[in-house]
């Protein structure tokens, strides 16, 4: 919810256009700071995945249950609704703020290249949060921090490929909202973040091996 609400409410708040730098920072540290942010509020208590993209990482990793992985998607995406229809009463009636801050492929990009930047780009975020919440190699205290920087980078580079997803709960209730291309493209955000976790799991299993 907080994820949603601060990241996608910064995006429509400025406005985002990948054309604007301005705007494209502020959102990357909207986005970034709210992971920090809520790491060191429920990191405690849940490990604050906040994202199923990075709790299918940590299933594979086999740090948690099948059953728990599908708890913790489930209520990911509850939050995200909550956080959406927040947005949405705060917005619906300005016509000054379009939008819920839902992603989409963005102009000149082909959806290949935008599946593929969702893999990729997901593909670093996931392996950094295996990596530094590791119970023996991580970073401990630091790893929120870690993460959270993270997510500012992976949105500077990726905002102009599809507005930055690497989170299928964050795309999901915002496409609902907004309806449109953004639900028709949808399944790009929900398909390539879960790909390129499940490929994080795997090279952070041989690191973690090797190691």
């Amino acid at each position: 919810m907080v994820l949603v609400l601060m990241g996608c409410g910064v995006a429509v708040s400025l406005q985002c256009s990948t054309y604007d730098a301005a705007s494209v920072i502020g959102t990357s540290l909207a986005f970034g700071l709210s992971v920090v942010a809520m790491a060191y509020t429920i990191g405690g208590i849940s490990g604050c995945h906040i994202n199923p993209a990075i709790t299918l990482g940590v299933w594979l990793s086999k740090r948690m249950s099948g059953k728990e992985a599908g708890m913790y998607m489930l209520f990911q995406v509850i939050g995200a609704f909550i956080g959406s229809a927040l947005l949405w009463l705060l917005t619906y009636n300005s016509p000054e703020v379009a939008g819920t801050g839902a992603n989409t492929v963005q102009s000149g990009v082909s959806l290949c290249a935008g599946i593929v930047a969702e893999i990729v780009f997901t593909f670093i975020f996931v392996l950094v949060v295996l990596g530094s919440t590791d119970s023996e190699k991580g970073a401990g205290n630091l790893a929120g921090l870690a993460i959270g920087l993270t997510l500012v980078l992976v949105h500077l580079v990726c905002i102009r490929y599809t507005g930055t997803s690497v989170n299928p709960a964050r795309s999901i209730a915002p496409a609902v909202f907004q309806g449109g291309e953004a639900l028709k493209q949808l399944w790009i955000f929900i398909v390539g973040p879960f790909v390129g976790a499940a490929l994080s799991a795997c090279v952070w299993k041989c690191l973690a091996f090797s190691c």
